[in-house]
């Protein structure tokens, strides 16, 4: 953990601009706002009237510049950090997509190590589970033979080999045995996310009663909506459950976008990325997990039958898009990417600046786009 002060800063506290300094001493936010620098003392970033805002959390993302987590090694990890940090996000959950049992305990150990030794960029977190228990009719992108029922003893191994940094876990309702596992995840701090799935509205609810707290890219890879079968979709957006949306213009129609966030409430929105190692690079062929994938226009999707597999989206064309599709203000929406993270993972150190959080920290351009990224109190990314 480091120190240092950002100095003439448009700094966002809350909904409120504080103009002035913010310092970070070992790792975390001590003073904000018109105080005496002592520049011998400290190193000094001037952030020239920009605005600093909290850094981007992402709690759903499969990879990006070249990089698939199916596949990533540690080295990887870094260097996926190292771009991320680019992208203004200072911490993340690599999602791991469906995979062999074994591929995937040693996915979740590698993970582990990588967040143990600590990475150059963005901090990894913890870790995201996409799968293995779903259901097939929605699979979207999850390799059908590889999809299991819910397993206890299962889940037992991929805790093991992850050294308790599951964080985050993708469910459908309708799989197997699903309300002991909901029960189990519970007990062991992992947020349980429904998603992949075709469930009716009364097992969804039975679910979120159990202790599902989210809901995996609300409307991608669920049911329908429909007046006389509300689907997952209905149980998410009526029920006090937050709710990831991929704003990357192809998800969602952002008329959609705003429904979410209008019947949701701030409070409960997630903006994620679901990025493949396509994100921040040009059209072409590349690789999802075990899956051959196509980018075209910069829509990812399967070789095999053309069905939407993850997104190109990065955290800062996200917070442009949410701004762009909503209309409203950077302030508003800010959360959508840095506090509701914090809060749906239960970490009371990060997503807002305040004195005592962790000094993770983003200043933007005039066009939103990171030209600094902090974390700790440590520059990780410098344009």
């Amino acid at each position: 953990m480091s120190s240092l002060i950002i100095t003439n800063g448009k700094i966002l506290v809350g909904k409120e601009y504080v103009e002035g300094n913010l310092e970070i001493i070992n790792g975390a936010i001590s003073r904000i706002g018109d105080f005496q620098v002592d520049r011998n003392k400290l190193k000094v970033i001037d952030a020239n009237g920009q605005v600093v805002v909290p850094g981007f959390i992402d709690i759903h993302t499969h990879g990006g510049n070249g990089i698939d987590i199916n596949h990533a090694s540690k080295d990887d990890l870094n260097k996926l950090s190292k771009f991320f940090a680019s992208c203004g996000v200072t911490s993340f959950l690599p999602a791991i997509l469906t995979d062999t049992h074994e591929t995937m305990c040693k996915l979740l150990s590698e993970i582990a190590d990588a967040k143990e030794e600590g990475t150059d960029g963005s901090e990894i977190l913890g870790i995201h589970m996409e799968g293995p228990f779903l259901c097939v009719q929605y699979k979207g992108a999850m390799p059908e033979y590889l999809i299991q029922d819910s397993s206890i003893e299962n889940i037992k191994d991929y805790i093991n080999s992850s050294k308790n940094n599951i964080k985050y876990m993708t469910i459908s309702p309708e799989n197997k045995g699903v309300e002991e596992l909901v029960a189990y995840l519970r007990e062991n701090n992992i947020v349980a996310s429904m998603g992949h799935t075709g469930a009716d509205y009364n097992k969804c609810l039975s679910c979120i009663n159990a202790g599902v707290t989210s809901s995996t890219h609300v409307f991608n890879a669920m049911g329908t909506l429909h007046q006389h079968r509300p689907s997952a979709i209905g149980a998410a957006l009526e029920s006090d459950i937050y709710s990831e949306i991929i704003c990357d213009g192809f998800h969602l129609h952002p008329g959609i976008v705003r429904l979410i966030i209008k019947v949701k409430g701030d409070e409960k929105i997630l903006a994620i990325t679901d990025s493949i190692m396509a994100a921040g690079l040009s059209d072409g062929e590349y690789k999802l997990g075990v899956n051959d994938i196509v980018v075209k226009e910069g829509d990812a999707q399967l070789v095999s039958d053309g069905t939407r597999a993850g997104s190109t989206l990065t955290m800062d064309r996200a917070l442009i898009n949410l701004i762009k599709f909503t209309g409203r203000k950077l302030e508003d929406v800010i959360r959508f990417l840095t506090k509701n993270q914090a809060n749906v993972l239960g970490l009371d150190n990060k997503g807002e600046i305040a004195v005592g959080k962790d000094g993770d920290i983003v200043i933007l351009d005039n066009k939103l786009t990171p030209i600094c990224t902090v974390v700790k109190g440590k520059i990780v990314y410098e344009r």
